[in-house]
C-alpha cells in the first residue's frame, strides 16, 4: 500500500509576515486582500490566505490561520495577527518597527537569540516581516515608518503546551521559523529520511559522512568542508543514537558530528535522543566538568545558574577552551558506545556565528 505523502505547511513567522503584508495592503488600498504572496527565506514564495481584516482607528489588523501541514505542531490552527499603522515620518526612507502584542511571549532570561525584554519574535521572522511589509509599501511608492505589532489571540493558552516558560519566555508563544516552511516529520519519517541519506552517501562511494543536527549546522559544515559532495552531509535532527547505529551498519569508516553547543552538550551526556522532550539538559553536569578543568568555583556557579546552553557557552568561549574540548571529547566517547568500535568518530562544535570552537582532530 502506497503511503500518503505528508503535507508541508508554513511557520508562525510566515503567518506573521503574511498578516503584516495584508494589514499594510488594506491600509494602502482600502480593501482587505483575500490572500498575499510572501517571500520565504529559501528564496521561494508562498501564497497565504488571509483569515480576517478590520479597521482599528488609524490602523488595520489582519490575521492568518497557521497551517503546519501534517506536522504535529501545537500552533497548527492558531490565529496569527498583525496590527499595523503607517506613520509618514521619516518621509525619505522606509522603516519597519516590529513589536509583540497579546499572546506573543516576552523574553525574561538571557541565553536566547534575543535579549531579555524583547518580544519573542526571532530574527528570521523579523526579516520576513520586514521584507513582506517593504514589498507592499514599495509597490505603492510609500515611504515612512510602518509600525507592526504581532498578536496571537490564544497565544498564552497555546504556550502552556510548550517549553517556553522553562526558557523564560512568558505570556505567549514564540514567533519562529528559519526558512518559513514547516516540513512534517514523524519519528518514522525522520528516521527513514536519515537512513535514505546515509544509503545515498554509501551508494555514491563515500566512506565518510558529516552528521549535522539541522539546516544551520549543515550550512556551516558545508562551508567548513566545501570539497565534500552534497551527499556527504546528512541531517540527523535529534536522533543521535539511531543515526550512529545506522552509520555503523552501513559500513562507513568515519563520521563527523557537527553541532552547536546545546545539542553537543546533550550528546556529551550520552543522551540517545537530544530533543528537549526526550532528554533534560543538565547544566549542573557541565558546571562540574568546568570546575574539574579550571578549578574555578565562580565559573562553575555561573554555569549552574544559566538558563540555556547558549548562555553557558558565552561564559566558556573563548576563555575556557579546555572545557569545550572536554565536551567535544565526551561526544566522541558517547558516539562510540552507540556505533561500536569500527567507526571512527570526529566531533566539531560550532559557536553561534558558525566558527569552529572545537575540532577533535585538530
Amino acid at each position: 500500500m502506497k503511503k500518503k505523502r505528508l503535507r508541508s505547511g508554513f511557520t508562525t513567522g510566515t503567518a506573521a509576515a503574511a498578516a503584516a503584508k495584508a494589514a499594510v495592503l488594506f491600509l494602502l488600498e482600502g480593501r482587505p486582500p483575500d490572500e498575499v504572496s510572501v517571500a520565504l527565506l529559501t528564496g521561494d514564495r508562498m501564497a497565504i490566505p488571509v483569515h480576517s481584516c478590520r479597521r482599528t482607528g488609524d490602523g488595520a489588523a489582519c490575521s492568518v490561520i497557521k497551517d503546519a501541514g501534517d506536522d504535529p505542531d501545537v500552533t497548527h490552527g492558531a490565529e496569527i495577527g498583525v496590527a499595523a499603522k503607517l506613520l509618514p515620518a521619516p518621509a525619505d526612507r522606509l522603516k519597519v518597527v516590529i513589536s509583540g502584542g497579546e499572546g506573543v511571549g516576552r523574553i525574561t532570561k538571557p541565553g536566547l537569540e534575543l535579549p531579555p525584554g524583547e518580544a519573542a519574535i526571532n530574527p528570521c521572522p523579523r526579516r520576513m516581516i520586514t521584507e513582506a511589509v517593504g514589498e507592499a509599501l514599495a509597490a505603492h511608492g510609500w515611504s515612512g515608518t510602518a509600525a507592526i505589532e504581532v498578536f496571537v489571540p490564544r497565544g498564552e493558552e497555546i504556550a502552556r503546551k510548550t517549553l517556553n516558560a522553562r526558557l523564560g519566555i512568558i505570556g505567549g508563544i514564540s514567533i519562529l521559523g528559519t526558512t518559513g516552511i514547516v516540513r512534517p516529520m514523524s519519528h518514522a519519517a525522520f528516521m527513514a529520511t536519515i537512513e535514505a541519506g546515509l544509503s545515498v552517501a554509501r551508494a555514491c562511494g563515500l566512506q565518510q559522512v558529516v552528521l549535522t543536527t539541522g539546516r544551520r549546522s549543515e550550512r556551516f559544515a558545508q562551508r567548513l568542508w566545501p570539497q565534500w559532495p552534497e551527499e556527504g552531509f546528512v541531517q540527523i535532527g535529534d536522533y543521535f543514537e539511531k543515526s550512529l547505529q545506522l552509520a555503523a551498519a552501513k559500513g562507513f569508516d568515519r563520521v563527523i558530528l557537527a553541532a552547536f553547543f546545546g545539542k553537543a552538550l546533550k550528546m556529551a551526556e550520552g543522551a540517545p535522543h537530544t530533543h528537549a522532550a526526550q532528554s533534560q539538559l543538565s547544566l549542573h553536569g557541565l558546571a562540574e566538568w568546568a570546575f574539574v578543568r579550571t578549578g574555578d568555583r565562580s565559573l562553575a556557579g555561573k554555569i549552574r545558574e544559566c538558563n540555556t546552553a547558549r548562555e553557558a557557552f558565552g561564559h566558556l568561549h573563548p576563555d575556557h577552551p579546555a572545557v569545550i574540548a572536554d565536551v567535544g571529547r565526551r561526544i566522541v566517547a558517547a558516539a562510540g558506545k552507540f556505533s561500536g568500535p569500527d567507526l571512527r568518530i570526529q566531533s566539531v562544535i560550532f559557536d553561534y556565528e558558525g566558527q569552529v570552537a572545537f575540532n577533535s582532530e585538530k
